[in-house]
Parts: C-alpha cells; sequence; structure tokens
C-alpha cells in the first residue's frame, strides 16, 4: 500500500493543501488524475470544485467520486484516490450505503496511492471510534477500511496548562479508548502526516507525533521517526 495519511488539509496562515503539496506530489509519482471523495461534507459539489481547482494549479486533474455505481465505477479505475475531511460518521455512513467501502479498500491495497485528511484518515483505521467529530449521523458500524493496523487521532492538540476548560483533554478521551480498547493510538497534530509505503511508514511533517499504549506512558515520536514497528499486525 501506499498511503499518505494527513492531520489537517489547511494550516494555520497557509491555503488549502499547501503544507503537504510537496508530499502529495511525491506520492502521487506519475499519476496525473485522481478521484477525490467528497463525502464528508453535505455540499459536496463545492468541496470537489475546491479540490478541483488546488490540484489543477499542480496539473493534476480531479474527478469527483458520485455515491453511486458511477462512483465505484471511478474509484476501481482510479489512479490514486483522495478521501477528504469533514464530518467522519456521514463520510463512513455514505460509503456505506453506495456500497463504496470495499472498493476504496480494495484499491488502496492494490497499490493505488490512496491520500487522506482528516475524517479521510480516520477512515484508513480499524474503526472511527477515535474521530473527533459528533455522530450527526448513525452509520451501520464503526469499522472503516483497516489500512492501518492502529487508530489516529487527527488534529490531536495538547492540554493547555493556562486553560480554565475542565472538562476532558484530548489525552484523557484517548485514555479513555484505551480502557476499552487494546490498539495503538497515534495523536496526530496538525501538520503532520504518516507516509506509509507497505511494511514501512514514517512519520513527516513539521511537528512530533504522540503514541499511546494501553498500560503504558505516551510517547512523542518526532519529525522523521520511523513508524514501521506500529504497522506490525
Amino acid at each position: 500500500m501506499r498511503l499518505l495519511l494527513m492531520s489537517n488539509s489547511t494550516n494555520h496562515g497557509h491555503g488549502y493543501l499547501d503544507h503537504a503539496m510537496p508530499a502529495i506530489r511525491a506520492r502521487l509519482g506519475p499519476a496525473r488524475r485522481i478521484v477525490f471523495v467528497p463525502f464528508a461534507l453535505h455540499d459536496r459539489e463545492a468541496y470537489g470544485a475546491k479540490a478541483r481547482a488546488r490540484f489543477s494549479g499542480e496539473g493534476i486533474d480531479v474527478d469527483v467520486a458520485t455515491a453511486d455505481e458511477a462512483g465505484r465505477r471511478a474509484i476501481e479505475r482510479a489512479e490514486a484516490v483522495f478521501v477528504g475531511g469533514g464530518n467522519t460518521f456521514r463520510l463512513l455512513e455514505v460509503l456505506q450505503e453506495a456500497r463504496l467501502l470495499a472498493p476504496l479498500g480494495d484499491r488502496a491495497r492494490s497499490g493505488t496511492p490512496y491520500l487522506g485528511a482528516s475524517a479521510g484518515i480516520n477512515l484508513a483505521c480499524p474503526t472511527i471510534k477515535t474521530t473527533n467529530d459528533m455522530p450527526i449521523v448513525q452509520p451501520r458500524g464503526f469499522d472503516a477500511l483497516g489500512l492501518v493496523p492502529f487508530q489516529i487521532n487527527p488534529h490531536y492538540v495538547d492540554a493547555d496548562p493556562s486553560s480554565r476548560h475542565m472538562g476532558e483533554t484530548r489525552e484523557d478521551r484517548i485514555r479513555e479508548f484505551l480502557e476499552e480498547n487494546d490498539l495503538v493510538v497515534v495523536g496526530l497534530r496538525e501538520g503532520a502526516w504518516l507516509r506509509i509505503d507497505g511494511a514501512h511508514g514514517r512519520l513527516e511533517g513539521a511537528v512530533a507525533a504522540r503514541v499511546f499504549r494501553r498500560g503504558r506512558d505516551p510517547e512523542e515520536r518526532p519529525p522523521g521517526s520511523d513508524i514501521d514497528d506500529l504497522l506490525v499486525r
């Protein structure tokens, strides 16, 4: 598999995908046409237009997937796939209802480049249980593509010791997940992404990631770190 799993699609002070575009172009290689999966947002037409405009500046054409048989055919013959961010529950529900989840997984496992941002990387995990999103719709279940054997929490935010907020921190939420689920969780901060080639993976971008395991203290992984150990199934 050839995956690029980005915590976010827009960094503060920059345009859409600007911070990760060199990595995206490297991941795409010779591919000059991608299928964009817009189902995490309500206005799919506008979302598709946004992706098409951004990639056109890179000389890359975009086909926007639809939730029907035409969308299935587009995914099955895609040179590359990009699953955009938004609400993960909505994304998964649409893919389930349209029966596109299996074709998408099959395409990624065949070696077709899979790019995801935010909700699109939750989808690459075994389940979507570590998303930050509200369950605005109810999918048939939480099982996702399982392209990687660990969970990801995108947009991971460290606790602010000066904050007056008394609710759970992101770390608290992940610890709650680990009380019920024995899976590694990667807290992927904004500005970071995971590049995965088969059994080999690497943390890239500008910031470190935080790795959580049941019964162990969290571990910081700096940019440039290998994550091969996390890919062992």
